[in-house]
């Protein structure tokens, strides 16, 4: 849903808990776009359904974490253990594959078991799992109960790592090409101003916390800060060579029937040219409100924030 003004348009987020109730909503047109799972974004592609990825979410957030006092110091100690994984149709799940492969291990080397997201941390403090990869805060939430250790982060064994795409549907893009321009504007803009400063992450973390993910804003601030590159959002353009290696390994690995060509289910064409600039005076009313979410009572103060340095673009 959206509303409009002469500031712009005003998308209305909708949260979901499971992957299979994004799929469907995209399906049957409920939502106009989602953040979506990259394999799984390819698979509706494969299977006839109109849909496009024209943007991507952030790059990196993503971990494989172990028990916090689990013998486990190396990926080929994973073999034989159980791994807990979004989805089968999840990159993380891909990670896994790519990362047997390139130390020569056999595809049924590890135990991969379906869990929901929020269940992660929880199924590893049970021992239900040995370890688990999934996109954060959920890694983040592991290490700040005491639960789990990050093994690897995917910046560092998978640079630029794509957990989530965002998929619209032919239709939206047929006859309303404008709003999602708009909107792919907006997430660009939003991206750009999130890697300009460790202040305005925090920020975010309060507003996003509180109206979206109801999360606390330390969590989020744990996410955004140990370490400062633990995820990005400043270059979110979908790149044919990333996609290729992603459609390669889903291929390879039996999670896709066929090698779909870029142009099947990439419409790059809504990514914003030229030179990109962040918010400006856009940021002002999130700045407002988290000035006054830090006021509330019972809220705990920001962590330690540390000095963000930025990338060039």
């Amino acid at each position: 849903m959206t509303t409009h003004s002469e500031a712009g348009t005003v998308f209305t987020a909708r949260k979901f808990t499971d992957w299979a109730t994004v799929k469907e909503s995209i399906l049957s047109k409920k939502v106009g776009a989602s953040f979506l799972l990259a394999p799984m974004a390819m698979q509706l592609a494969a299977d006839g359904v109109p849909v496009k990825i024209v943007y991507l979410g952030h790059r990196d957030g993503s971990a494989l974490v172990v028990g916090k006092d689990s013998p486990i110091q190396s990926f080929e100690d994973l073999r034989g253990k159980v791994v807990a994984v979004p989805n089968r149709f999840a990159n993380q799940n891909l990670l896994l594959r790519k990362m047997m492969r390139e130390r020569g291990m056999p595809f049924d080397a590890i135990e991969t078991r379906d869990v929901p997201p929020p269940e992660h941390p929880t199924a590893l403090q049970a021992g239900a799992v040995d370890a688990f990869v999934v996109g954060e805060p959920f890694c983040a939430k592991a290490e700040m109960d005491g639960v789990g250790r990050v093994l690897y982060h995917t910046k560092d064994i998978w640079p630029g790592f794509i957990s989530c795409v965002l998929v619209v549907h032919q239709d939206f893009l047929d006859e309303q090409p404008e709003l999602i321009a708009e909107l792919v504007s907006g997430i660009s803009k939003s991206g750009l101003w999130l890697d300009e400063s460790m202040e305005n992450r925090f920020d975010a973390s309060h507003v996003v916390g509180k109206h979206f993910y109801f999360q606390k804003p330390q969590l989020l601030q744990w996410v955004l800060s140990k370490p400062v590159d633990r995820v990005t959002y400043g270059d979110l353009k979908p790149i044919r060579a990333n996609f290729d290696e992603i459609m390669e390994l889903a291929f390879e690995t039996g999670i896709l029937p066929r090698r779909l060509r870029f142009e099947e289910y990439v419409d790059p064409s809504f990514v914003p040219a030229g030179e990109r600039s962040a918010w400006g005076v856009e940021a002002e009313t999130l700045r407002e409100e988290a000035a006054r979410l830090r006021l509330e009572p019972g809220t705990a103060p920001d962590l330690e924030m540390p000095e963000l340095k930025r990338r060039a673009q």
